[in-house]
C-alpha cells in the first residue's frame, strides 16, 4: 500500500476509514461517558470494520478527498504491541503498517479482517457498523441475517478440472475396504471408481468435488488445486523451543495421509510404565485414537478457504494441532462438550463416519477428553483457540498414576463392551480435584450407586471423594531404591530422545521440578547403576548401560543395587 493509492480510495466503496488523528485519539473510549462517543475510538472502528467484511483502518490522513496527509502519533513506536492489544480484546488478527510522505508526515494504516462467517464482533457489547462519519448499533434485522449465514459446504463443491485419473487407486481401494466394513456390504469392493464416487456422492454431473480430491487425490493433484490441504509435524525437544528440529510436510489423500502422520507422531512416542501390582501395563504418551480423532477434526472441520496448513508441533511431552477457521458455528470453549457442531465440510464428514474414520459428528472431541482423562493426564486445552483458529494442545504428562489406574480396574469390571462414558469420566475427573460443586445431581447419584464415589462427610453431605479404592491405590509406593520413578521416568524420556545426552539435555527436561544442581546430584547417582559416562568437562555424555531398555528394567536393577 501506498499514499498515493490511499488517496484514490472512497471510504464506502473500498470499506475505507480515514481519520486524521493528529494528536490523542482514543485506543478505547478514551475519557468519555456516553457509549456513542466512547465507540469512536481505535477499537471502535476496527470493529465496525470487521463487522462490514473488513477493510482499512488510516489515520494521519483527511476523510475527504483527496485524503490530505496531515500526520498521527498514535501508536507511534508501539506496533507490535498494538496489534497484540487488538488481538487480546478482540480475538482477530490486524496487520497494521506505517508509511510516511515526502514531508516526513506519519500515516497508520490498519487491515482489518472479515468477522467470521456467522459472528458479529463487539465493542464493549456491542455490534457496531458505519453510518457516514458515526458509528452506530446493528439492527436486530442486520443482526439476524449475520447470525441466519449459512458456511457453504467447500467439500461438495466441483473441483474444476480434476478427473477419474487422478484419483489414487491405492487411496481408493482403502476406501472401499473400510466402507464395506463399516457398512457391512461386502459387495461394495467389487464397484468401479466412478460408481463408487457417483454412489457416496463425490461426483455428480457437474465434476468431481472437493471431498474426492482431499479424500482420494493424488498428491500431484492437491498440490495443483488444494496446496493448503498439507499438513505439516514439527518436532521440538521442548515446548517453548521456537525453531523445530525436524520438519515433515503431507500432501497425500486423506485415507493415506492419516496413517502416516500417526505413523510419524508414533515414532517418538513414549510409554509411561504401570508396574505396581496387580496393575501392569503401559501407557502411550499419545494415544493413536486420541491423535488420530484430533487430526481428522482438525482436517473435516478446517476452512480451506483460508489459505494456511494444518500444524502439527510435538514435543516428547506434548502435541498441539493448529488449523486455520474457528470453531464451527454454535460452538465455543464452553460447550465444545454438549453442543452437536456442524462441520464446514459436510460431505466430507459424511465419508469419514460411513467408513469408519470419525466418530458420530460431533461425538469425537467426547472421545478426546474420556480417554486423556482416563489415562491420568491433563484436560484437553483448546484455550488457545480464536475466532480463526482451532488449537487443541495434548499434554503427554501422567499426573496421577493412582487415577489412571483406578479408571482401569473401573473398565475391566464393565467389560469392553460398556465403556464408562464421558461425562462420567469427567465427574470423576473433577471429583479427584475437590470439585463436585457444580456436578449434576442425577450423575453424582448414578456413580454413588455404581460405588464409584462416596459422600465424604456422612449420608447427609454434598461433597463427594473417589472411592476407596483410588486412596488404597494412591497409597503404593512412588519410589523405588530412593529414587522417585517420575525423576527416572524423565530420565529414561531424555536418554530415548538423545544418543547419547548430555546434562542440559537433562536439566532442560526437569526445568519445572529441579534445578540444575539437583538434577546433576541425581544424574552422578545414576551412573554406574543404570547409566554410562563418558568424556569430560562440557563433552561428557551419558547413555543407557546395555541390558537397559525401560523403565521395569531400571526399578529392577535399584531394588538389587
Amino acid at each position: 500500500m501506498t499514499i498515493k493509492k490511499l488517496q484514490a480510495l472512497r471510504e464506502s466503496e473500498d470499506s475505507v476509514e480515514f481519520k486524521e488523528a493528529k494528536n490523542n485519539f482514543p485506543w478505547n473510549g478514551g475519557s468519555h461517558t456516553e457509549q456513542k462517543e466512547r465507540r469512536k475510538c481505535f477499537l471502535g472502528y476496527i470493529v465496525a470494520l470487521a463487522n462490514e467484511k473488513g477493510g482499512l483502518l488510516v489515520l494521519g490522513m483527511a476523510d475527504k478527498v483527496p485524503h490530505t496527509v496531515v500526520g498521527s502519533n498514535f501508536g507511534d513506536g508501539e506496533i507490535g504491541a498494538l496489534e497484540d492489544a487488538v488481538y487480546n480484546r478482540l480475538a482477530i488478527r490486524v496487520h497494521i503498517e506505517e508509511l510516511f510522505d515526502k514531508n516526513g508526515l506519519r500515516v497508520l494504516v490498519t487491515k482489518v479482517p472479515s468477522r467470521p462467517l456467522g459472528r458479529t464482533i463487539k465493542f464493549e457489547g456491542v455490534p457496531l457498523m458505519r453510518t457516514g462519519d458515526s458509528l452506530r448499533n446493528m439492527s436486530d434485522e442486520e443482526i439476524l441475517s449475520i447470525l441466519s449465514e449459512q458456511e457453504p459446504d467447500f467439500s461438495a463443491n466441483i473441483c474444476p478440472e480434476l478427473t477419474i485419473e487422478d484419483i489414487d487407486k491405492n487411496a481408493m481401494t482403502i476406501l472401499k475396504d473400510r466402507y464395506a466394513l463399516k457398512q457391512q456390504n461386502p459387495a461394495f469392493r467389487e464397484l468401479t471408481t466412478e460408481q463408487v464416487l457417483t454412489d457416496l456422492d463425490l461426483k455428480t454431473v457437474k465434476g468431481i468435488t472437493n471431498a474426492a480430491l482431499i479424500l482420494l487425490g493424488k498428491e500431484e493433484a492437491l498440490k495443483k488445486h488444494l496446496p493448503n490441504a498439507q499438513v505439516n509435524i514439527e518436532y521440538r525437544k521442548t515446548v517453548a523451543q521456537t525453531p523445530f528440529d525436524k520438519r515433515h510436510t503431507y500432501l497425500k489423500p486423506l485415507f493415506i495421509g492419516i496413517d502416516d502422520i500417526w505413523k510419524q507422531l508414533n515414532a517418538r512416542n513414549l510409554d509411561h510404565k504401570i508396574n505396581e501390582s496387580p496393575y501392569k501395563f503401559d501407557i502411550p504418551y499419545f494415544n493413536e485414537e486420541v491423535i488420530r480423532e484430533a487430526a481428522l477434526n482438525a482436517i473435516a472441520h478446517r476452512d480451506y478457504t483460508i489459505n494456511s496448513e494444518i500444524v502439527i508441533k510435538q514435543s516428547p511431552d506434548s502435541i498441539s494441532i493448529t488449523n486455520a477457521g474457528g470453531f464451527p458455528k454454535g460452538v465455543n470453549l464452553n460447550n465444545i462438550l454438549t453442543t452437536n457442531s456442524t462441520p464446514r465440510s459436510r460431505l466430507l464428514a459424511q465419508i469419514l463416519e460411513k467408513t469408519g474414520l470419525v466418530e458420530r459428528s460431533g461425538q469425537g472431541v467426547d472421545k478426546i477428553f474420556r480417554i486423556t482423562l482416563s489415562e491420568g493426564k491433563p484436560l484437553p486445552d483448546y484455550s488457545k483457540s480464536d475466532l480463526f483458529q482451532v488449537e487443541l494442545t495434548l499434554d503427554a504428562t501422567m499426573q496421577d498414576k493412582a487415577f489412571t489406574m483406578f479408571m482401569a480396574d473401573i473398565q475391566v469390571k464393565r467389560g469392553t463392551d460398556n465403556p464408562i462414558g464421558t461425562f462420567k469420566t469427567l465427574a470423576l475427573h473433577s471429583i479427584k480435584e475437590g470439585k463436585s460443586e457444580d456436578i449434576n445431581s442425577n450423575l453424582l447419584e448414578e456413580l454413588e450407586k455404581e460405588n464409584l464415589i462416596k459422600r465424604s462427610g456422612g449420608s447427609s453431605s454434598n461433597k463427594y471423594v473417589l472411592a476407596d479404592l483410588y486412596f488404597e491405590i494412591k497409597e503404593q509406593p512412588s519410589e523405588v531404591g530412593g529414587f522417585r520413578l517420575i525423576d527416572l521416568e524423565r530420565v529414561l524420556r531424555v536418554l530415548l530422545n538423545n544418543h547419547p545426552a548430555k546434562m542440559k539435555d537433562f536439566v532442560s527436561a526437569f526445568e519445572d521440578d529441579l534445578n540444575r544442581d539437583q538434577v546433576r546430584y541425581l544424574i552422578d547417582k545414576l551412573v554406574d547403576i543404570v547409566l554410562d559416562k563418558k568424556g569430560s568437562g562440557s563433552g561428557t555424555t551419558y547413555s543407557l548401560k546395555g541390558g537397559v531398555i525401560d523403565l521395569n528394567n531400571i526399578t529392577d536393577i535399584l531394588k538389587d543395587a
